[in-house]
């Protein structure tokens, strides 16, 4: 797995090299070209750009940049409007290295933020890592669930995107189990909730929060996923291998980022 390991790596670092150059009045399509040139000076290229899926187009940024009510898929091309204080950006990279994926995102606050978004990025850390603890061999991957639904429901008080969920990954960016953040609440809503953690699993989990809803609204057949009330969202992400004594964060050191930037 050292070929998993390298490019969780430089997941990280790119975040890291974000934390220190992002500020307020930057575009997303200027913040695009910095992830662009960091993972060429890495060695690597985007696990994103290009990357195509039923119904949309071929995706077009090499990062997903999501502001404030977009909770995932954003790209540098959604708008032009630069980052200000306030805005609550999350970050999905992926990187390609090697023949091996690295895919992990994380949420920054541009100067600050006010009280109820900061609760809700920590709200969204703090289910990450409950649900990481929870991911035991031999265990049902519904235990990663119930772990991040406690949090961030049921403790929290904020809303998880059903039907979106985290997902097996390595030589090819998605693979399966499906990795639901919330309990089916019907037989057929996640046909891999009974599905073990094994040792040797790569998995990416990836649990996305609201304020106020647990659906989202797209436009068209656009990549960008918003909260279908308009309320603030975030998305925390971390790349997990599987081993005989338990889940190892290959993305651990995001958990060491600050976060607000930009000050």
């Amino acid at each position: 797995m050292d070929g998993a390991r390298a490019a969780a790596e430089r997941v990280v670092t790119v975040h890291e090299r974000l934390v220190e150059w992002l500020k307020p009045g930057q575009t997303l399509a200027e913040v695009d070209a910095f992830v662009a040139r960091t993972l060429k000076d890495l060695k690597s290229e985007s696990a994103f750009l290009g990357y195509k899926a039923r119904p949309h187009p071929r995706f077009p940024s090499h990062a997903c940049l999501s502001v404030n009510d977009c909770v995932v898929h954003g790209t540098h091309d959604m708008t032009t409007a630069p980052l200000k204080e306030g805005d609550v950006f999350s970050i999905d990279i992926g990187v390609l290295h090697e023949g091996w994926i690295g895919d992990a995102a994380w949420t920054y606050a541009i100067c600050g933020t006010d009280p109820q978004n900061l609760a809700l990025m920590n709200a969204g850390k703090d289910c990450l890592a409950a649900g990481i603890k929870a991911m035991q061999p031999g265990r049902p991957l519904l235990d990663w669930a119930r772990a991040v639904e406690d949090v961030a429901e049921k403790k929290a008080g904020f809303k998880l995107i059903r039907g979106l969920g985290g997902h097996g990954y390595g030589r090819t960016l998605h693979g399966p189990p499906f990795i639901s953040n919330v309990i089916p609440k019907h037989s057929g809503e996640w046909s891999d909730a009974f599905t073990p953690f094994k040792t040797g699993m790569l998995v990416a989990v990836e649990p996305m929060l609201t304020v106020g809803t647990s659906s989202v609204r797209s436009e068209g057949r656009n990549w960008p996923l918003f909260s279908s009330d308009g309320s603030m969202s975030v998305h925390y992400e971390a790349d997990v291998l599987i081993t005989p004594e338990g889940p190892l964060n290959l993305t651990e050191g995001l958990f060491d980022l600050p976060d607000v930037v930009g000050t």
